[in-house]
């Protein structure tokens, strides 16, 4: 929001010299810049008298080449294509050095046959108004002579603050909420322009209207201006003021409707009552009516959106946009200017389900002072009266529903016990008073009921903010608590930072992803959000491997073919008949009772990890080719991640499994003790089909919350005597696990195998037979008091074999 330090000054008596942006920022209001509009153009911009102009001719336009008078021993010569001005007129005039707004520099150049130094310019050149038909023309009564600096007769004399306003401070969006701050700042009086006497409601109203929905408008004014001057210009200081803040002038009705929305923080809106048909009607828009608003788009409208209509329906999006039946046209005459209060929820909803984020939608959802209307509708016919002519006939319409503030009781102490400054009762009483608070003392307690114009005080801590804040922040010590001791990362946090390790030593890079997700990404039952950010995302993930899909498809799209990515977080598991959770203020620490409450309805919400890999897991080169990615990469990641949160390998099995989205025959079901933890393997197909991502792409997600306890483990058995290395072919059916062939190799061998690793799979019809596969073990046996003889390793050996042989009718490759 911009607002120029000219028109703060209307309202409150700054002093000389006065830190404006200071003050601000230490009320808690961000300033992003202030703009010296003096310094946005740069050079000599001097008052000129227009001393003769020659008419050239033979051009496809009309061009003028002029004398004009600066204050020095020779005219300047210009050359000018504008038409508005005549001999004897003062003009503004930029000589050659200068530069304008946007970098544009002027110099001393030839042009339509004759030399031109300077330029006569325009508002729209000098930024600070849309206006370009013609040159600025000074009024005859302007007391300055030429060559004196014409910023301060041309406006460009101001201070500009561009604020960037909290969304729960809605009454600081406008002149009369920033101009009562920055009295609170300096101590000084405050004009509120908000509190000017208006007319109320007449026997007879402006215009017949009926409120059928009191909640969503709990208040509708209204006011009529017959027999205007459809031509009547925007005068010049509104029209300045509303391109300070970026707002465009679109004639006079509309422009006293948008700066009053400045100034007072009243959005209001302006019909043109030669197009509206009959009495008009405020009520909820029935779903799949349509309107076509005043940036021509045609909407279908949701039930809860809130309409104004007429005998043909819906005229007007409430408190958000116009519709184009009814808006002020070039040739209005009458006009019916409507101030009302509608309800925020409502207006934010309508606005994000519509895209359409108006300067009126911005004000409504942060809240807007009920107690406005009558007083933004009286200045709103003033003006127009003013500088548009016609006459109002006096009669006023206000429909008023509104719910007077709720008093709040505060105890004087609490600002001191939550700020550590020991703030007096009357201090306290003073601020909330200041803020516009009514403060009344009820057996010590206050009693607060806040001003229409907050409707952000809703409960005692808000006014203790308010204490602190207009006190001031810079008062609060900064005293940093004592660390009580601690016993370090607990044995969750070190698991996580384990596995997160683990994985990025395997090549595998981390990545955050959002946790919402449209309806295609849950499977069941899932959490939908209240209020989500995005209508085709309003649920929580049940699962890690929908938005890391969705980012490994972003990578392979920018070129990343070969990509191996992590993550882990929580996911969010719905508890059935769950309900709603209790409320619970502020004011006091829950009981344990309501923590169990509230507790109860949120979701689980369990630690996942889980990986995805595309591409080339080893590249090829000059050594050989590459080998791409595949199920057994991503069961080798649940290996390691188990691993890394300190699990035994023998007490993880890996077994063929069925689960969606990964491929009924490449899916592997990973347990731990027996009970599983996740799945890993190749995705189906079809999920990779539906996703764009290439052929072959596995995936892996495990729920660490669920592995036990990894316990202490044991110092590892270092035996300095040499290892037995001994290669071992079992042929069995090619069902049969790998994992279980392992085991049994294991059991067998006894304690004198140190380890086993499989680094062999062969299948061949015409040397092992149909459905028969081949799988080679490296056996290390070693002991760890002697060297061991080549018959105790054999011997070894042949035991495990044999228990392989009795499980799972192994034999001997090439026995």
């Amino acid at each position: 929001m911009r607002i120029p330090l000219s028109w703060l000054r209307e309202y409150v008596d700054l002093p000389a010299g006065a830190d404006v942006a200071e003050a601000l920022v230490g009320l808690g209001i961000e300033v992003d810049a202030v703009v010296d509009q003096r310094e946005t153009v740069k050079g000599d911009l001097v008052v000129g008298r227009v001393a003769e102009i020659e008419e050239l001719t033979g051009f496809k336009k009309p061009i003028r080449f002029c004398r004009v008078d600066i204050g020095r021993e020779q005219p300047q010569e210009i050359v000018c294509g504008a038409t508005n001005f005549a001999t004897g007129d003062l003009v503004a005039v930029i000589l050659p050095g200068g530069v304008l707004p946007g970098g544009f520099e002027i110099g001393a150049r030839k042009t339509y046959g004759r030399m031109s130094a300077g330029m006569i310019v325009s508002a729209r050149e000098l930024g600070i108004s849309d206006e370009h038909a013609g040159i600025i023309v000074l009024p005859p009564t302007t007391d300055a002579s030429p060559g004196a600096d014409a910023r301060p007769y041309v406006g460009l004399d101001d201070v500009v603050f561009e604020l960037e306003i909290t969304p729960d401070r809605g009454y600081a969006m406008s002149v009369r909420g920033i101009a009562r701050e920055l009295s609170h700042a300096f101590e000084v009086p405050f004009r509120d322009p908000g509190l000017a006497d208006a007319p109320g409601a007449t026997p007879e109203p402006a215009y017949p209207v009926v409120v059928e929905d009191t909640v969503g408008c709990d208040r509708f004014a209204a006011r009529a201006v017959r027999g205007i001057d459809p031509n009547a210009p925007s005068p010049e200081f509104m029209r300045r003021r509303l391109t300070t803040a970026g707002i465009r002038t679109l004639g006079l009705a509309v422009d006293i409707t948008n700066y009053l929305m400045l100034e007072l923080g009243q959005p209001m809106h302006a019909f043109d009552m030669a197009r509206i048909r009959g009495p008009l009607l405020v009520r909820r828009a029935a779903p799949g009516e349509k309107l076509t608003t005043l940036d021509g788009v045609a909407r279908v409208l949701d039930a809860e959106d809130m309409v104004i209509c007429d005998e043909t329906g819906p005229i007007s999006l409430a408190a958000v946009m116009g519709g184009e039946t009814s808006e002020v046209q070039p040739d209005t005459v009458d006009v019916l200017f409507e101030a009302a209060h509608w309800d925020p929820v409502m207006v934010s909803r309508t606005a994000r389900r519509h895209k359409l984020f108006s300067e009126a939608a911005k004000r409504w959802e942060r809240g807007v002072d009920p107690a406005a209307p009558l007083v933004a509708l009286d200045r709103a016919v003033a003006l127009l009266v003013e500088y548009g002519g016609g006459a109002t006939d006096g009669n006023v319409l206000d429909i008023d529903n509104v719910v007077p503030p709720r008093s709040l009781v505060i105890d004087p102490t609490l600002p001191g016990r939550r700020a550590g400054v020991p703030y007096t009762a009357a201090r306290v009483v003073e601020t909330l008073t200041a803020v516009g608070c009514t403060v009344s003392t009820v057996d010590g307690f206050l009693d607060v009921t806040p001003p229409t114009w907050r409707p952000d005080l809703t409960d005692p801590a808000d006014l203790v903010e308010e204490v602190i804040r207009l006190d001031g922040y810079g008062k609060v010590p900064s005293v940093l608590p004592v660390a009580p001791p601690g016993n370090g990362l607990t044995p969750a946090q070190r698991r996580r930072r384990a596995v997160a390790s683990a994985l990025a030593e395997n090549g595998y890079v981390e990545v955050l992803s959002y946790p919402f997700v449209g309806p295609s990404a849950v499977d069941g039952p899932a959490v939908r959000l209240a209020n989500p950010l995005s209508d085709e995302e309003p649920f929580l993930r049940t699962s890690l491997l929908p938005p890391l899909l969705g980012t490994l498809k972003r990578n392979i799209g920018r070129g990343h073919r070969d990509t191996a990515l992590y993550e882990m977080g929580t996911v969010f598991l719905p508890r059935p008949g769950a309900g709603s959770p209790p409320e619970m203020g502020v004011d006091r620490r829950p009981t344990e009772e309501e923590f169990a409450a509230a507790d109860a309805t949120v979701p689980h919400q369990p630690w996942h990890a889980a990986v995805v890999l595309a591409g080339e897991v080893e590249p090829a080169g000059w050594w050989g080719a590459g080998r791409q990615a595949g199920w057994a990469d991503a069961i080798e990641a649940a290996r390691i991640t188990i691993a890394a949160a300190g699990i035994a390998d023998e007490r993880v099995t890996v077994q063929a499994a069925e689960r969606a989205p990964w491929h009924p025959g490449r899916c592997a079901a990973i347990a731990v003790d027996g009970v599983t933890i996740g799945h890993a393997g190749e995705l189906h197909p079809t999920a990779l089909a539906a996703l764009d991502l290439p052929r072959r792409t596995s995936a892996m997600e495990l729920d660490l919350d669920a592995l036990p306890e990894a316990g202490v483990a044991p110092a590892p058995r270092v035996s300095g005597f040499p290892p037995a290395l001994i290669d071992v072919a079992l042929v069995v059916g090619e069902s049969v696990p790998a994992a279980d062939v392992q085991a049994a190799v294991v059991a067998g061998a006894g304690d004198l195998l140190e380890s086993v690793h499989l680094f062999d799979v062969y299948t061949s019809a015409q040397q092992l037979g149909e459905g028969r596969k081949s799988l080679a073990y490296k056996l290390t046996f070693r002991a760890p008091d002697r060297t061991l003889t080549v018959e105790e390793a054999v011997a070894a050996r042949d035991a495990a074999v044999a228990e392989a042989a009795a499980r799972f009718g192994a034999v001997l490759r090439g026995a």
